[in-house]
């Protein structure tokens, strides 16, 4: 990954994706710490701008979430740092020939917090519940037409249609298995119903119902989450009796809460900070390439929206942002033009067409469209601070650029609440949102971008399903290898075509910490690992 800043001495660059997932944790070398955020040195205080939509598992879709779902949650398996699959509750796995069936063996030492075993069934009602709530992760049991516990031990999952990415899905967060027996005293369901009839999404911000390292302690809107460690866990122990989510909104402040030793890890630090982060001994940084991507998206079908209903305009908008300009001022120009709703480094990706400010181009094809004189849209946005971007200086950059090509955008920032709530309801003609993987496998971005059956942003946009593209991803999902990756490049093309979701940047990421932290990580599955974060001795 490119970068115009130069190496420091408590700074590493982690070398180039080849591929799905080389993003493995940096363990940081040690210097002295003149500010710890705990006295005992035993708890974490993580600081990050909080996006929590849920903390119940099976609503939850944010990177926060992944965090939480991760820490108290387990899945049946776990994606290493390089993208391979490795036990976490299931001791065992197969998938049938064509990929229509797979059979887990859950490990019979594992445990829920409370000490009971967790056993097939809770898994089958895990993950049926994920399907039959209807909530933001159904789509990962997309297609899935039986999970069935065949015994104590053996789940079986059934695909109408071949599935070669499940097993992938599987270790995604949203995936973890809860406690079926205590979610299902405190109103819980995984019933065809369970849309209308679950009311249990209340005492999940309160409990947690897991087996994993740590459990819910007290959760706090827009202040903190705290966890506290699973006495019960089963496997390897905590490396932390605590651990704080901290609510820091701003990168500036969180700058300032790490280096007065308020946090122990800052997870939004903007670029501009990184060099008062270098020239402190008590911290320590790594600058990493992610999978991470910033987007525009357009909604042809929402009221306002109603000239993006041309393709002509929606391509006009995307040729007449300067992508360097903004991710010089986003991010001092730590960043990547990306093509489509497919990071850079995944799977299909490679070969796609990167876009490029082409202000004559924009301007020709809106006249071509009806609109020599330009048009305005409305443009509203949740204000957020992610990956080291402030979606004011983002949007007020595309703002600027857009203008000289005659599309003026009328800038509404709001609250993440607000946003949440409006974005499936009337939505929005213009947004900017930001994404991270769920997991290494391709098919979640047709699965959340692309115009197919099911699809989130097919059904915010309302644009009509695309047969081409619901056939190409199931056609996907019954190859591999080399003509896999044809399909999924074939598909990102259509994306393209689609213009929809048009990436701003993919940036590259701000590892920072306590010097004496380390293990710091990027993790494709859990956003931040915190079983591979430890205090030095």
């Amino acid at each position: 990954m490119s970068s115009a800043r130069p190496s420091a001495p408590h700074r590493r660059r982690t070398a180039v994706r080849a591929g799905v997932v080389v993003l493995a944790a940096t363990s940081l070398a040690a210097c002295s710490s003149t500010g710890p955020a705990t006295t005992d040195r035993t708890g974490i205080i993580i600081g990050r701008a909080m996006d929590v939509n849920s903390l119940d598992i099976s609503r939850s879709l944010c990177d926060t979430c992944q965090i939480y779902n991760s820490a108290v949650y387990e899945t049946v398996v776990r994606a290493t740092p390089d993208g391979e699959l490795e036990p976490l509750l299931a001791e065992s796995w197969e998938a049938n020939e064509d990929s229509t069936q797979f059979t887990f063996e859950i490990d019979p030492d594992a445990v829920f917090a409370d000490g009971s075993a967790v056993e097939a069934e809770d898994v089958a009602w895990s993950w049926l519940r994920v399907q039959n709530l209807q909530g933001l992760p159904s789509y990962f049991m997309q297609g899935i037409t039986g999970v069935e516990a065949t015994g104590d031990r053996t789940v079986v999952v059934t695909s109408a249609a071949p599935n070669s990415a499940f097993l992938n899905i599987a270790s995604a967060s949203y995936m973890g298995v809860v406690n079926s027996d205590v979610a299902a005293e405190n109103g819980a369901t995984a019933d065809a119903d369970a849309a209308s009839s679950d009311t249990a999404e209340q005492w999940f911000l309160e409990n947690s119902a897991g087996s994993g390292q740590y459990v819910l302690d007290s959760y706090s809107e827009g202040s903190e989450i705290v966890l506290s460690a699973n006495d019960s866990y089963w496997g390897e122990e905590p490396n932390f009796s605590s651990v704080t989510i901290k609510e820091v909104t701003d990168a500036s402040a969180q700058l300032q809460q790490l280096q007065q030793g308020d946090i122990d890890l800052a997870m939004q630090i903007s670029f501009d900070s990184l060099d008062q982060i270098e020239s402190d001994s008590s911290l320590t940084t790594d600058v990493v390439p992610s999978y991470n991507f910033l987007y525009l998206a357009l909604s042809p079908g929402v009221a306002g929206g109603e000239a993006l209903q041309d393709v002509r305009v929606r391509d006009a908008i995307r040729m007449g942002i300067d992508y360097d300009t903004v991710i010089d001022a986003t991010l001092a120009g730590n960043g990547e033009r990306q093509s489509t709703g497919i990071p850079n480094g995944f799977e299909g990706s490679e070969d796609l067409p990167i876009p490029d400010f082409d202000p004559d181009g924009a301007r020709a094809l809106l006249a071509e469209a009806g609109y020599p004189d330009g048009l305005t849209l409305d443009a509203t946005y949740p204000t957020f601070s992610a990956y080291g971007v402030s979606s004011n200086t983002e949007m007020q950059s595309i703002q600027q650029s857009l203008a000289e090509v005659g599309v003026t955008l009328n800038l509404a920032p709001v609250d993440f609440s607000t946003w949440g709530e409006q974005i499936d309801s009337t939505g929005y003609p213009v947004t900017a949102i930001y994404f991270a993987p769920d997991h290494p496998d391709t098919v979640q971005y047709f699965q959340y971008f692309s115009l197919i059956d099911g699809s989130v942003w097919a059904g915010r946009a309302r644009m009509p399903v695309s047969p081409e593209e619901n056939d190409l991803v199931a056609a996907a999902l019954a190859q591999s290898g080399d003509e896999r990756t044809a399909t999924y490049t074939e598909l990102g093309q259509l994306m393209y075509d689609d213009a929809i979701i048009l990436p701003i940047v993919n940036p590259s990421y701000i590892l920072a910490s306590s010097a004496d932290l380390q293990g710091n990580n990027y993790d494709i599955t859990r956003n931040l690992d915190l079983t591979r974060l430890s205090f030095t001795d």
